[in-house]
């Protein structure tokens, strides 16, 4: 992981980096004294940087039990401190790619724009390498552009698609993909799904429906539903978190576009406040660009 996607991660990391890491170095070179006056700047960088009010809060908290613990006492240790409250609460979780147990259903859902189909492709292309069967299932059947591009996606992939015609029952998508994928003998079957959170009712029974089909037809299969947000809309990311997880249980967290915003700090926020872990993180355009997400690689990139 480190060498060459650590300094993509550094590289996609900057604009965050020049909101947090930057100000919170300016400050702590600044200050005389460790006290209440410097843990309120610090507070307010954060809050400013995408980590939301409520983490912020948190975070400073224990940064001061830290500090108190280590008996700091000058403002520049103060800095690997914050690293390490960072790194705890973002919880060193083994995200990988390569899935346990075998056969493997993967649910994706977000809402559109936000980078769904390509992390489909992305996913597709690194489980074929590992020399995984791969199979996808095109249920997002509300948008005909979403069915093409996951096409495009496919072929490049090199793996099969499932799909129907536009407006079809997404659940008959799912039936028939489980069917091939059984008499295929698939290890992995990725679903895409439709994104439209402004008809919650519609998309509720949509994925209850899906999940009643992959649990049927499909028991065997270890599921996983993952999310995914696109980091540049920062806070309003946890928002939509917040909404999906009222619709269903959601596993992890895909967060794209990592790299085209100073708002990576939601990343902690996202943690913080759902307790969802983030797998994987995307911080560029290349096909090798979606990796797994490591707690501590992320938090020395932004430092």
């Amino acid at each position: 992981m480190f060498g060459g996607f650590f300094d993509k991660l550094k590289d996609g990391l900057t604009k965050t980096r020049n909101s947090i890491t930057e100000k919170v170095s300016e400050v702590l070179n600044l200050a005389i004294t460790i006290d209440d006056e410097l843990y309120e700047e610090l507070e307010e960088i954060l809050i400013t940087s995408d980590i939301g009010v409520e983490t912020s809060i948190f975070t400073i908290e224990k940064l001061r039990k830290k500090v108190k613990e280590n008996k700091i006492k000058d403002p520049t240790e103060i800095r690997p401190c914050l690293k390490e409250v960072l790194i705890e609460i973002l919880g060193e979780d083994e995200n990988s790619i390569k899935p346990k147990e075998l056969p493997k259903v993967i649910l994706i859902i977000g809402v559109n724009g936000v980078g769904k189909t390509t992390s489909i492709g992305k996913i597709a292309i690194r489980l074929k390498a590992e020399k995984y069967k791969i199979l996808i299932a095109a249920a997002d059947t509300f948008r005909a552009a979403a069915i093409d591009q996951l096409e495009i996606w496919s072929n490049r992939a090199g793996v099969d698609l499932i799909k129907h015609q536009e407006g079809s029952d997404p659940a008959a998508v799912v039936f028939d993909a489980v069917q091939a994928a059984k008499a295929r003998k698939v290890d992995i079957l990725i679903c895409d799904t439709a994104g439209r959170l402004h008809n919650k009712k519609n998309l509720m029974d949509e994925l209850s429906k899906i999940n009643r089909v992959i649990n049927r037809e499909f028991s065997e299969a270890n599921m996983e539903t993952l999310l995914v947000l696109d980091a540049t809309t920062g806070q309003n990311g946890v928002e939509q978190a917040k909404q999906f997880m009222a619709i269903c249980p959601i596993d992890g967290i895909i967060l794209t576009k990592l790299d085209g915003t100073a708002k990576g700090g939601v990343v902690i926020s996202i943690k913080q406040q759902l307790n969802i872990p983030v797998k994987y993180i995307g911080v560029g355009e290349g096909i090798d660009d979606l990796q797994e997400f490591n707690s501590r690689d992320f938090v020395e990139a932004l430092f």
